[in-house]
């Protein structure tokens, strides 16, 4: 008989101490043949409004298959049911999966997760690996006070760390909402003298689009920080939409890609987007992006391709994004490759 998630780990906890999960609360691709085999991605979902949950699922099928990568995606998963619930907030079983992983992608928000669960995160960004952090990654943690690691919130008021993972790490925490939520969409546009990098290799300038508002954001001042796409606010949701002229919403325009490399201390590449729900991800461009940043995270810059395929793989109907929205009764299996 099949005993559930909950009955497993609580029979963990009473014989070591220690939560645990089974292994069919996350789901693994195995990379195809492609430039990416023998790196392994961990992609990290967990928010409650942009479907974090359908997108990187589909990101890491469209890694495996097209491009060799083998890929691990974690979710935020409800311990009664086994099922995947964003708005649990304070469990993503499979963390440490990270101890393996050549890059990780997370796209949470405002986690609350155990030290046991946490270690695995503050262990990967303390090895100095890569890290792509899209959307609310900006602000991925919300950790109570009493946590060993609460230095990550996305808050955090102490100068030898503030602003948290979002700040330190990536180069912004939340700020605002600079676009008008749910009404005005994003168009990217290549930063000037950044168009020949090899992650916008094969895109068009103004071809990345997506449904979701653009962020504010004010990058340090560190040249180790550099916009690689600034996003032009639109008046709708659509992308043929014009341009949003009032407010100076577009001038001067925010970043919603940018990378970090080098700096006096800090050698790992990283690189961000406040782009990339599920719906974002229904734009080719937008995906191709993604796909060239994980390749050039992992120093295989020379091998992104003139135009990488990034063909979705499977069927994906997108949920729009808003709170509670997510669909339920869904676990790990049902992502699995077809």
């Amino acid at each position: 008989m099949r005993r559930s998630p909950l009955l497993l780990a609580l029979a963990m906890v009473l014989f070591t101490g220690t939560p645990a999960f089974p292994a069919d609360s996350w789901v693994v691709y195995d990379g195809f043949p492609g430039p990416g085999k023998g790196k392994h991605i961990v992609l990290v979902s967990g928010d409650e409004e942009y479907r974090s949950e359908e997108a990187l699922p589909q990101l890491g099928k469209i890694l495996a298959k097209h491009h060799g990568f083998k890929c691990t995606v974690l979710f935020a998963i409800d311990p009664s049911d086994g099922t995947i619930n964003p708005n649990i907030n304070n469990n993503i079983p499979g963390l440490e999966q990270l101890k393996t992983a050549d890059l990780m992608i997370i796209a949470t928000r405002f986690r609350n997760l155990p030290d046991d669960q946490m270690k695995h995160i503050a262990g990967y960004i303390d090895s100095g690996r890569p890290i792509i952090g899209m959307r609310t990654a900006t602000h991925a943690f919300n950790l109570k006070k009493e946590s060993g690691f609460v230095k990550y919130t996305h808050n955090y008021g102490d100068k030898s760390f503030t602003g948290g993972f979002g700040k330190q790490i990536l180069g912004e925490t939340w700020v605002n909402h600079h676009g008008v939520h749910g009404s005005q969409s994003t168009r990217g546009l290549f930063v000037k003298g950044m168009e020949k990098h090899p992650i916008l290799r094969g895109i068009k300038d103004g071809e990345i689009w997506g449904p979701t508002d653009v962020y504010t954001v004010k990058l340090p001042l560190a040249e180790e920080f550099k916009p690689l796409v600034v996003g032009q606010v639109l008046e709708g949701m659509k992308p043929e939409d014009k341009p949003y002229l009032e407010k100076n919403k577009n001038d001067p325009m925010m970043p919603v890609v940018w990378l970090r490399e080098g700096g006096a201390s800090e050698k790992r590449r990283v690189v961000t987007t406040t782009m990339g729900s599920s719906t974002d991800l229904e734009n080719e461009a937008l995906r191709r992006m993604l796909v060239n940043a994980s390749y050039w995270c992992v120093g295989l810059e020379s091998k992104i391709p003139d135009k990488a395929v990034v063909d979705l793989v499977g069927s994906y109907k997108p949920t729009p994004f808003k709170f509670n929205g997510h669909q339920k009764g869904i676990k790990p299996a049902d992502h699995e490759m077809k």
